[in-house]
């Protein structure tokens, strides 16, 4: 309520007294990936939980060592296919057992076999939509903004650098324990990040 009058009045910086900033968490920045796997492996026997990994490449095994649960997109994508396959077989079948009934040369009405390229098309296309869409919405996309932008070698993740991050909402996070122990895995730089 207070912050937008401050920083009109060019005071935005200024906290109230008592008041304590929001922090997104801790990142550690580590010179190489096995470094990074070993620090998180450290730091999820050390009791953390909530965490999350920056790198410039994928890390094979880094979601396991995160803890992080397996992804539902699959599982969306074969919904989307399914959804499909009935649809393609409810057209074909509608169109031309229900709707427009064409007796040519003594051909059933509706038959699977001519039906199959249409049924695989529509499975193949509401699939691919469902991976899309189903991809942006897990990743929360688009973001326009993040708390982990505001640590200071944030562009280093794209480059060669690899950060982790022991996120504020973890139920064992003080950021000064937090630091040291990022430290002490290996951290070149350890930084408290405003959220």
């Amino acid at each position: 309520m207070l912050a937008p009058l401050l920083s009109k009045l060019g005071m935005a910086g200024y906290e109230a007294p008592g008041t304590a900033p929001k922090h997104y968490g801790v990142v550690g920045d580590f010179d190489t990936p096995e470094e990074l796997m070993r620090a998180i492996r450290t730091a999820r026997a050390a009791g953390y939980s909530k965490m999350e990994a920056y790198t410039p490449f994928p890390i094979h095994g880094i979601d396991e060592a995160l803890g992080a649960p397996r992804s539902p997109l699959g599982r969306i994508v074969i919904v989307c296919a399914l959804i499909g396959f009935t649809l393609a077989v409810l057209l074909q079948w509608w169109t031309g057992a229900v709707n427009y009934k064409l007796v040519i040369a003594g051909k059933p009405l509706f038959a699977i076999e001519p039906s199959i390229p249409i049924m695989f098309e529509l499975s193949v296309l509401l699939g691919a939509f469902g991976a899309v869409f189903g991809m942006f919405h897990l990743n929360r996309l688009p973001t326009y903004y993040h708390s982990f932008f505001n640590f200071t070698r944030a562009s280093g993740a794209s480059n060669d650098r690899f950060l982790l991050a022991v996120e504020a909402a973890d139920g064992k996070f003080q950021a000064a324990e937090v630091q040291r122990f990022l430290e002490s895995c290996g951290s070149r730089h350890t930084e408290l990040v405003e959220a």
